[in-house]
């Protein structure tokens, strides 16, 4: 008698059961993945209207936006999932949408939060009540049923994902940029006429040599895991390990925090028992570099609810700086909204480059409140609309008019300074 693996994984799985070992397999399902067009050529080369670097809270909306808006676009993602801090990092409770009873943040990234809560039968905050503690309406999302949402997306906007790859040079050309990037196996070339750094550390303006700022100082990173019970993905929060000192300079202090908390993790583990039921894959950071742009939105900016004459979206959230001794958020007082400028996305002195997310152009306790994730969504969709109209215009981001940027927002759901 014949027999294959699976029989084999199947009889043995059904004996250790007998033995009273309680080991199953669930179900199995199969799916055969296409082949890939060219899969063993080292070196490959593309042409795109907009290449979005970083595949997280910004850069998937920013490359959605772009790819509804009719550019080709390529979105590179070093790691191997859309969603970065919401969902490798594990921050799957996004914030805030809402200001003062009235929903301010909408677009794509609502879009795609709703979805993701609706398919997983989840429940949403009542945005019409002033909540008591802003936290209160954050929206539970499951992390797992975001990501594969945001690839469906990027998939039906003609979105191109390259996942394990990263740049390794940029280089300014007549059209716009040649940029090298590098992954396993893969060496590929993109040309390109508008660039959209969403990398968290602004890193492809460090690559070009322009300014960024940086404190001495960083707010703790967060290691997200869950002892003793079992994790509900969009249901409830999971235990913080703050990693004081975490760095996302680059992979050797990524590691090191990485490293730092599991090792705490485990001690945690073998001191207080109980099961380790979950435990995502890195830590979360919640600051690195910010560029230095053609404007700087400052913690007094903010506070008042400086309404910026090329306001793009809104950013609510208290200045909330993380230290070692805890943090104290503080509210913005009654009825103030802060706003995000055009000019805050542009790094000073470039053409054809724009930042969304947390890198945005600010000081830091402006930046405790801009670097969560519903503003980053909506700098994330302003920047994939203005970099589509420049690629298509043949111009640069800054030179293309505001209504034109407004109108397309507008068009896609997004939510303009002054239209609420």
């Amino acid at each position: 008698m014949k027999s294959n693996r699976r029989n084999f994984l199947q009889h043995s799985l059904l004996g250790t059961t007998g033995l009273g070992l309680g080991m199953s397999i669930a179900s199995t399902t199969e799916v055969t993945a296409a082949a890939v067009p060219g899969a063993a050529e080292l070196e490959i080369n593309e042409q795109v209207d907009v290449l979005v670097v970083g595949g997280g809270t910004a850069g998937t909306i920013a490359a959605i936006q772009a790819g509804r808006a009719g550019a080709s676009v390529l979105l590179v993602e070093r790691h191997s999932q859309l969603g970065g801090t919401m969902t490798t990092g594990g921050v799957a409770f996004p914030g805030l949408f809402d200001a003062w009873g009235k929903q301010v943040i909408a677009g794509i990234g609502w879009e795609l939060v709703k979805e993701s809560v609706e398919l997983d039968q989840g429940t949403f905050p009542d945005f019409a009540k002033v909540p008591q503690r802003h936290w209160h309406n954050q929206v539970f999302t499951n992390q797992f049923l975001y990501a594969i949402l945001s690839e469906e997306k990027c998939e039906k906007a003609g979105v191109k994902i390259a996942y394990y790859e990263f740049p390794q040079s940029v280089t300014k050309t007549d059209s716009g940029w040649q940029v090298d990037c590098v992954g396993f196996g893969t060496k590929r070339r993109v040309n390109c006429k508008q660039i959209i750094d969403c990398t968290g550390g602004a890193e492809v303006v460090g690559l070009l040599g322009l300014p960024r700022l940086k404190e001495e100082e960083r707010q703790p990173g967060s290691y997200l895991y869950m002892r003793g019970e079992a994790h509900e993905p969009g249901r409830n929060q999971i235990h913080r390990l703050y990693v004081h000192g975490a760095d996302s300079t680059n992979s050797r202090t990524v590691t090191h925090a990485n490293l730092t908390g599991r090792k705490t993790i485990l001690a945690e583990l073998r001191e207080k028992g109980g099961r380790l039921m979950h435990l995502q894959p890195e830590t979360g950071f919640r600051e690195s570099y910010r560029i230095e742009g053609e404007t700087i939105v400052t913690v007094n900016d903010y506070r008042s609810g400086k309404k910026f004459d090329d306001a793009i979206c809104y950013a609510f959230y208290p200045v909330d700086l993380h230290t070692k001794t805890g943090v104290k958020p503080e509210p913005l007082k009654p009825g103030t909204i802060a706003t995000v400028p055009l000019r805050a996305l542009i790094p000073k002195g470039s053409r054809n480059l724009m930042v969304a997310g947390r890198s945005v152009s600010s000081d830091r306790l402006a930046n405790s409140g801009l670097r969560v994730q519903a503003p980053c969504m909506g700098m994330g969709q302003a920047a994939g609309a203005a970099a589509t109209l420049a690629a298509k215009s043949g111009t640069t981001p800054l030179e293309v008019p505001l209504k034109d940027i407004h109108d397309l927002l507008r068009t896609h759901g997004a939510i303009i300074p002054g239209d609420v």
